[in-house]
């Protein structure tokens, strides 16, 4: 198999888009996969990534190439776990605080921070509707986000979550309270729920 069949392939197992570093990973030469994006209609759709033209762009997941440390969070979550029914109209994600998210905010995602110690609860990866696979905070963790985030959520939509959260079976109320605590929403929280179960 020539390089050219490499970097083909390359596209092919990655659903169309890859970054420069998995084809250098693969020893093929930067020039060589140059020429390649410059002979087949290849884009480049951010920095360091590459699409073929029929390609749909997964913008869930050029976010979390464009930034390894962003979580998704807030409405976004709530969209993964299906406690809401409403798609994002912009995307929200999560980052320590001291990193600076202009360029991520130019391009209209909504960018939270938080404190180093307080970024990594939660987080687990989960897929999108193009199958890769990105950092979510899980639904207790999202909970309590929202609880903080509380007023500039919609109140339809924090309260159609609460509900749903509540009615799930996989739920984990134990963790649910535990998140609350470290977050400092616990009283708050307790009075939902109490209206709730």
């Amino acid at each position: 198999m020539n390089q050219k069949e490499q970097i083909r392939n390359l596209f092919v197992e990655n659903g169309g888009m890859i970054q420069t570093s998995q084809v250098m990973n693969t020893g093929i030469a930067k020039t060589v996969f140059y020429q390649y994006v410059r002979d087949n209609e290849v884009e480049q759709i951010s920095h360091g990534v590459y699409a073929t033209k029929d390609t749909w762009k997964d913008v869930m997941f050029l976010v979390h190439i464009r930034c390894k440390q962003a979580v998704f969070s807030h409405e976004t979550a709530l969209f993964f776990h299906d406690l809401t029914d409403r798609e994002p109209i912009e995307y929200e994600i999560t980052v320590k605080t001291g990193y600076n998210p202009s360029k991520l905010k130019e391009d209209g995602i909504k960018v939270y921070t938080i404190k180093k110690e307080l970024h990594a609860e939660g987080i687990i990866m989960m897929q999108t509707s193009f199958g890769h696979f990105v950092p979510v905070y899980n639904m207790e963790r999202t909970i309590c986000d929202i609880v903080r985030n509380r007023n500039n959520t919609e109140m339809q939509t924090f309260q159609s979550a609460l509900k749903q959260y509540v009615r799930r079976k996989d739920k984990n109320l134990r963790l649910l309270m535990q998140y609350a605590a470290k977050f400092h929403v616990e009283k708050i929280l307790k009075q939902y729920l109490e209206v709730l179960l």
